[in-house]
């Protein structure tokens, strides 16, 4: 149960940092540039406490998968990124894909 926890922060942390990269406006602006930078570290950290306690495999997927979709939702919802039925498509392969991965027992 505590890794699950460190990993939602971590998937939390990431897209965060993720959704705050327009703002760095390719790193020139320092202040969110450094935003960004933290938020990955602080991510990155996170995971690698996650995978003492579960599979990197799993941990890696759920993290890259979940935070994936979720950034695309963001871009959709607030950045005004365009959701095409394919995007949408794809997402959800994301998705079933974490799921399947967690379902098969690789933990």
């Amino acid at each position: 149960m505590y890794a699950a926890i460190l990993l939602v922060a971590a998937i939390a942390i990431e897209v965060v940092s993720a959704a705050l990269l327009p703002r760095t406006d390719g790193f020139r602006n320092l202040g969110w540039s450094l935003a960004v930078l933290a938020g990955y570290g602080a991510s990155i950290w996170l995971l690698s406490v996650v995978v003492e306690r579960m599979p990197v495999s799993v941990a890696y997927a759920i993290w890259s998968g979940l935070g994936t979709a979720l950034v695309a939702g963001i871009g959709v919802m607030f950045l005004g990124e365009h959701l095409t039925a394919a995007k949408a498509g794809f997402l959800a392969m994301i998705v079933v894909g974490v799921v399947g991965l967690n379902l098969s027992g690789a933990h």
